[in-house]
């Protein structure tokens, strides 16, 4: 009997292991995140949403190359301008491309991109990367600010919408991070949990950057286990979670000091700030006593 539930289980895992997702993007292979200051800011520490791929995808055995070439207020005519010679020119195998936030928002200060214009350059862009054989992988625009009925959120739609076409009609990967973040700040809502994803409207925290680099992962054929499994690897990593100069944490730290903080009906980086300046008032009471 024993051996029948011993085989059993061997059976099921070797099923499990078949069943696994075969991802998109191989071992070796470079992949080149195109975008503006998002995709910047998400290359620059370890809780950023492109080194969150990286990660993620390597937690599951495959150890990509990195390209980032996001330019804070990047819109996408400036992408196009810049493809052959920060991304062509370097010959990945894969891009993803992050474009529309600044070509809806900087129309409040006369400088955005027309929808026109705006779909000649995207067409363009992937035009140019499958006639030089590198792989695009789309990317929908996330929020401009809440509330997303806000009159720039509203604009925005019809950017998305294209660029869901587009991917639909080129046969592209999709990473519909609109839809997630929305989908993401309703179950935050349902939960009760008083949480944002990005830190000023527009630009991800370490929350927004995670569900941007799922979304990716997603995109890239990363089935749920193994979406699981780069959460995981996530949760541990030294320093995902900066809360100001000084203080660095991993992923489950930060879910224990808002544990704290709920309790105590403060935020994560007021708590923080608390706690600094009771050590600083308790160093200097020892030190008078002394």
């Amino acid at each position: 009997m024993r051996i029948k539930t011993y085989l059993g289980a061997a059976a099921l895992l070797l099923a499990s292991i078949a069943q696994a997702a075969t991802p998109l993007v191989k071992s070796g292979e470079t992949v080149a995140f195109m975008g503006d200051s998002i995709t910047q800011q998400g290359a620059a520490g370890p809780g950023g949403y492109v080194n969150l791929v990286a990660s993620g995808l390597a937690a599951n055995g495959v150890d990509i190359k990195l390209l980032p070439v996001g330019i804070s207020g990047n819109k996408s005519d400036q992408m196009l301008a810049r493809l052959n010679g920060q991304v062509i020119a370097k010959k990945p195998q894969w891009m993803t491309l992050s474009c529309g936030v600044n070509d809806v928002w900087h129309g409040e200060r006369g400088a955005g991109i027309s929808l026109e214009d705006y779909k000649k350059n995207i067409t363009e862009i992937v035009d140019r990367c499958a006639a030089a054989g590198v792989n695009v992988v789309i990317l929908t625009a996330t929020q401009i600010n809440l509330p997303v009925t806000n009159s720039l959120n509203t604009k925005l739609v019809a950017y998305n919408d294209f660029l869901r076409q587009l991917a639909a009609e080129r046969k592209l990967p999709l990473a519909d991070l609109n839809a997630d973040m929305f989908a993401a700040q309703e179950a935050l809502k349902a939960a009760g949990i008083k949480r944002l994803l990005t830190g000023d409207g527009v630009h991800m925290n370490i929350y927004g950057n995670l569900m941007m680099a799922k979304g990716v992962l997603r995109a890239f054929g990363l089935d749920d286990a193994q979406i699981a499994t780069a959460e995981a690897k996530w949760s541990e990593i030294p320093g995902t979670f900066q809360a100001n100069s000084k203080v660095k944490l991993t992923l489950n730290e930060l879910e224990s000091l808002e544990a704290i903080a709920a309790k105590k009906n403060t935020t994560v980086d007021n708590l923080i700030g608390d706690i600094s300046t009771a050590a600083v008032k308790a160093s200097l009471a020892d030190k008078s006593g002394k």
